[in-house]
């Protein structure tokens, strides 16, 4: 249940009342955007990533109404505000819902996410559950807490999802974040997995999307100090140190500091995958290759080279010259 005074989803008429005045050219959380050359770069790049990976996932659902999740982090506010700019301008036609939920953490602001919503005229829902004690109590000290936090969050989200009538959860994980999940999986984990920009729940009656999966971390953290979005800091996992995605995330940022633009050509490996380079037989029929199959290998993939160098240099060099 909400713990709003006021019905739980509040939905404002977004549509500007006068057309044609300059506050009425763009979103309510537009209205005091920068009107610099560089951020109006940065927010068509943006824009241009979001509608790609909806594009290229087909991320379309029957009734067309999004849960957006948000947290108070950047990267959950430039979700919201570039799907909200992309309904603005015609783009998007889907019906989007706002919503926190509140895991009574001591010292949570409860009060800045209603008022952002509310300043913006953003249709929004707060869920209060308390699941910071559950994690709290279940997790000894020292471990992390991520893997039970981000179960309880999910189911709790996929019931609000269905209580106001959503059929897709929309998530603010972004490029870097799918990157270092490959890195955990591999080196933790032992597969090669990551989290995928689409998904349909384990219940089969929703959908799960990931828009922010071809947007760089550092642009969506210029977006949201130029936006200047009220963040609130994690203080559960946020609090925990040595972490191993805060490892991952050190070992890539190093790698990229002293090649740079090696992260993007890594990113791009998650969307071309030789299963006959690899040793699944589960994704690719060894025992039943011969001689007389007509199936062909590819020479330059294989060997100690592997064609990485000439592979890399074509992406590095077709990367910078968008």
């Amino acid at each position: 249940m909400s713990d709003l005074a006021t019905p739980s989803v509040v939905e404002p008429a977004l549509q500007p009342a006068i057309q044609g005045e300059e506050d009425d050219l763009c979103h309510p959380m537009f209205r005091k955007a920068p009107s610099s050359v560089a951020f109006k770069k940065l927010r068509k790049r943006l824009l241009r990533n979001v509608r790609a990976a909806m594009d290229d996932f087909n991320m379309t659902t029957r009734k067309q109404k999004f849960l957006v999740c948000l947290s108070g982090g950047k990267d959950s506010y430039a979700l919201l505000a570039l799907l909200l700019d992309l309904k603005w301008r015609g783009v998007l036609d889907a019906d989007l819902l706002a919503c926190n939920l509140d895991q009574a953490q001591p010292g949570f602001p409860s009060d800045v996410l209603p008022r952002f919503f509310e300043e913006h005229e953003i249709p929004y829902h707060i869920e209060r559950q308390d699941t910071y004690s559950i994690v709290k109590e279940k997790i000894p000290e020292g471990k992390t807490y991520c893997s039970l936090c981000s179960r309880l969050r999910r189911g709790n989200l996929y019931r609000v999802a269905r209580e106001h009538g959503c059929d897709a959860v929309l998530l603010g994980h972004h490029r870097d974040d799918m990157l270092e999940t490959f890195f955990l999986n591999l080196m933790h984990g032992g597969r090669l997995a990551t989290m995928p920009p689409k998904l349909k729940n384990e219940e089969g009656d929703l959908m799960l999307f990931r828009p922010l999966a071809y947007c760089e971390e550092s642009d969506l953290e210029k977006f949201a100090t130029l936006m200047q979005f009220p963040i609130i800091p994690c203080d559960l996992c946020g609090s925990q140190d040595g972490l191993q995605r805060q490892q991952v995330k050190a070992m890539l940022q190093g790698f990229e500091a002293q090649h740079k633009g090696r992260t993007q050509v890594m990113f791009r490996a998650l969307s071309n995958i030789r299963p006959s380079h690899m040793l699944d037989p589960k994704l690719f029929d060894f025992q039943g290759l011969s001689i007389d199959d007509e199936r062909a290998g590819a020479d330059d993939d294989d060997g100690e080279g592997c064609g990485a160098v000439s592979a890399l240099a074509e992406s590095f060099l077709a990367m910078h010259e968008d």
